[in-house]
């Protein structure tokens, strides 16, 4: 049966890209997955960064069957309790004034659409200001402002998009200064481009917090802060995709929380849905009443579906039963700590960066040059799947050798301590392996 089943797999499906595995997989619980062997494999990426309760939480469960005795869908128009309740508890749980009002969908491509065209219509611009390393969607105003990878091939990018390049601590664009200073002069440098290139139809400044596929970057305070001012001197809104960041990933409620920095639009998604379709835009009254006046519409065949929204309010509750957040803070501290201590032990390891649950570590051929070793983050990749650790959630070689290491708040110390065992085992024999060659 799993053979046929590979082989369907292959003769029937559009390869959507992405690191892909010749297996298949049955079932998910907790920090485990089981392939169509009956093999567990440990998982440090929480399925696609979005388990962060682990895989089939009970509460999950149990409000998917609770929806099963509601409802599921609903004709657009009309609104579900648990949508209003869910709305509620953003506005007055989780967000920061003047974060009230809220759109649900199901991807964050959807809701940075949804984003895109509140701060377009809400202008009356259309110039768009990226960062570089950002992935904010594959849709068709998502993917023009997305640049850590996966540009080329598409035809025309949707126009007035612009973009600067990002605050990297590891590896700095202008030498000779502190971290701080050469991401504040990037930031510099990137807003008079800008302004040199504007017609003055501008509408918004996105970015990712926390700019995970660009290699786990974490823009000092005084970026955040400089990129707050210089949306309001310009007009523009602020947008913060925080996809992997909000929710207590990071061990905050949010990186809005962690930058003291709040935007006019934010975008959430992976870890509200706890592995279930589910993604939110989330702006001020004065916005929202603003662009309803002028027609604003984002009107989908699942927005507002009661499905997602059940479980959405499981995943907040969760989070709040189980102190998630502070268990981010110091689950994912030691794990940063074992890192650090195995990049104590092995040259390649260049860098350990990140925050609570969501971290990076970048390998290098020599540490002196900081020169990115794409060969063996391709071949640690493969051997930690090999040894049961699934481990990075996807390599750029564009962007660097990093593992992006993301596992759920759940786990616990134990299969941490293996997972840091077999990623040794694996970056140790891939060593040996290139030696030999």
């Amino acid at each position: 049966m799993s053979t046929d089943l590979r082989s369907a797999a292959q003769e029937y499906m559009i390869r959507y890209g992405g690191d892909t595995f010749p297996n298949l997989f049955r079932s998910a619980k907790g920090s485990v997955v089981i392939d169509d062997t009956g093999r567990e494999i440990l998982d440090f990426t929480s399925g696609q960064m979005c388990a962060t309760l682990g895989h089939n939480h009970p509460a999950i469960v149990e409000a998917v069957r609770r929806a099963g005795e509601e409802a599921f869908h609903l004709f657009s128009g009309m609104i579900p309790e648990v949508v209003a309740e869910l709305a509620a508890r953003l506005a007055t749980d989780w967000m920061n004034p003047p974060l009230q009002k809220s759109i649900f969908v199901n991807t964050g491509s959807e809701s940075n659409e949804v984003a895109l065209r509140i701060a377009k219509m809400y202008t009356g611009g259309y110039e768009i200001l990226a960062v570089g390393g950002s992935w904010h969607g594959v849709t068709g105003g998502t993917s023009a402002v997305s640049f850590a990878s996966d540009r080329k091939g598409y035809g025309v990018p949707v126009p007035g998009v612009f973009v600067m390049p990002e605050p990297n601590e590891y590896r700095p664009y202008i030498k000779g200064l502190s971290a701080e200073d050469s991401a504040l002069a990037c930031l510099e440098i990137g807003l008079k481009m800008f302004d040199m290139a504007s017609s003055g139809r501008r509408a918004a400044i996105v970015i990712e917090p926390i700019i995970s596929a660009g290699g786990v970057l974490v823009p000092p305070r005084s970026y955040m802060q400089a990129l707050r001012r210089a949306a309001d001197e310009r007009g523009m809104l602020l947008i913060f995709d925080e996809a992997q960041t909000a929710f207590g990933r990071i061990g905050e409620r949010s990186a809005s929380d962690f930058f003291g920095v709040v935007p006019d639009i934010m975008t959430v998604s992976k870890t509200l849905g706890g592995g279930i379709p589910l993604a939110a835009t989330i702006t001020s009254g004065k916005i929202e009443e603003d662009v309803h006046q002028k027609g604003f519409t984002f009107y989908t065949s699942h927005v507002s579906d009661p499905l997602p929204a059940r479980v959405g309010l499981a995943v907040l509750e969760t989070i709040q039963r189980e102190d998630l957040i502070q268990r981010a803070r110091s689950m994912g501290g030691y794990l940063r700590e074992q890192l650090q201590e195995l990049g104590k032990r092995y040259e390649a390891i260049g860098d350990v960066r990140g925050e609570g649950m969501l971290l990076g570590v970048e390998l290098v051929q020599d540490r002196e040059s900081r020169l990115p070793h794409h060969q063996l983050g391709a071949l640690t990749t493969q051997r930690c799947f090999e040894l049961g650790l699934s481990m990075n959630i996807r390599r750029r070689p564009e962007r660097g050798s990093v593992w992006r290491i993301a596992p759920p708040l759940t786990i616990s110390k134990a299969d941490i301590d293996r997972g840091l065992a077999i990623l040794e085992q694996a970056l140790r024999e891939s060593l040996d392996e290139l030696a030999q060659r």
